[in-house]
């Protein structure tokens, strides 16, 4: 094999490949990148089993071949490299020599016969949007998912495809993130189940553009994502999603609106008496036009009155304040919504629109 390309063109395909590396893995080919080079180009392949991409590399095809090369060691030789133009070869023993200017590298590669490659998708079910809305509706959810495999269903997210569009879950036990967003035209029910970890890797492949589109295949086992260049499959979790429309109530007791910058920030005041692990709640106290924010921890303490539009009775309630925060700042609306039934309910944050909602448990709390 012999390949030439763009020092730039090289590591962008690497970092896009390097999403789908396992960091070990009892096959040691999985922890390399497999090169593919043929009529159809330069193509990049990496697969940990869960999550596979394929991605292809501007350049040019000297000699066809196939093999596989350790990525970390490609990625780190990639960044060195003093000039733009690279040169990559391999010879029948899978010695591979990295040329770049004056620089020579020499490393050993591996067969490609046993690298796992993408499972084939039927390009049958699916839908088009841009690829910055739905890394803006990832990274609004995501962190709503459990950590950890206690459980799986619980460790990714619930897709939901409607006449009304795309609806995003994701809960932990102690909290709820729903997005929704509209989609161009029709399409059959379809649900599914995508890894936590796999959405994180892919919505950092994803471009800020608008007008770069992702198309989303599924299948019962599967799903395909295609932006130009690059193809990603994730297996799905397996199993069924909880009943999420039985635990959203739309009665409440108290109504609070209120700025959401400035709640954010009182927040973030509030949470440097919080360290790592610490249940301290944070409390929000109301009355007719102000919330009373305080929290008291053995580093010290803080109080703060903000105003608000109330409608109801007053309340004092307590949130882990993380969780608050986490809901708050995935919100881009100027002034928001909270309602509350008691001080042993959920919060509900939610929009007239039903484009979010952001349920939060309480925790108790003594003064």
């Amino acid at each position: 094999m012999k390949i030439v390309c763009d020092k730039s063109e090289l590591l962008k395909s690497i970092n896009i490949s390097l999403k789908a590396v396992p960091v070990r893995s009892t096959i040691p080919v999985l922890e390399c990148i497999l090169i593919s080079a043929g009529p159809a180009g330069i193509v990049f392949t990496t697969n940990d089993t869960e999550l596979g991409i394929e991605t292809y590399v501007k350049g040019e095809v000297l000699e066809p071949g196939v093999i596989a090369v350790q990525a970390k060691m490609f990625s780190e030789i990639a960044r060195k490299l003093p000039m733009d133009e690279v040169i990559i070869t391999s010879d029948e023993n899978y010695n591979i020599t990295i040329v770049s200017g004056k620089a020579r590298f020499a490393i050993g590669g591996q067969s490609g016969e046993d690298f796992a490659y993408l499972p084939q998708v039927e390009r049958d079910d699916s839908i088009m949007l841009s690829q910055f809305t739905l890394r803006n509706v990832i990274q609004q959810t995501i962190f709503s998912i459990a950590a950890g495999d206690n459980n799986r269903i619980m460790s990714g997210e619930f897709f939901e495809i409607s006449d009304t569009g795309l609806r995003v879950i994701a809960l932990d036990g102690h909290r709820i993130a729903i997005r929704h967003i509209d989609l161009p035209g029709s399409y059959p029910h379809i649900t599914a189940i995508v890894p936590g970890k796999a959405l994180t890797e892919i919505s950092k492949i994803f471009t800020g553009d608008l007008d770069d589109m992702v198309n989303i295949y599924f299948t019962k086992s599967h799903i395909m994502l295609e932006i130009p260049g690059t193809t990603i499959v994730s297996r799905l979790i397996e199993g069924q999603y909880f009943n999420v429309d039985q635990m959203i109530s739309s009665d409440y007791a108290t109504k609070v609106r209120i700025n959401n910058r400035t709640l954010v920030s009182c927040v973030d005041r509030a949470t440097l008496f919080v360290r790592e692990g610490d249940k301290k709640p944070i409390i929000l106290d109301f009355d007719d036009v102000h919330m009373n924010i305080s929290i008291a921890s053995p580093m010290g303490s803080m109080n703060e009155d903000v105003d608000i539009e109330k409608e109801g009775r007053d309340l004092a309630i307590g949130f882990n304040p993380r969780f608050l925060i986490d809901a708050l700042r995935a919100i881009s609306d100027e002034e928001i919504n909270m309602y509350f039934t008691n001080a042993k309910s959920p919060c509900f944050i939610r929009d007239d629109e039903g484009t979010y909602t952001y349920l939060i448990l309480p925790v108790n709390f003594t003064r």
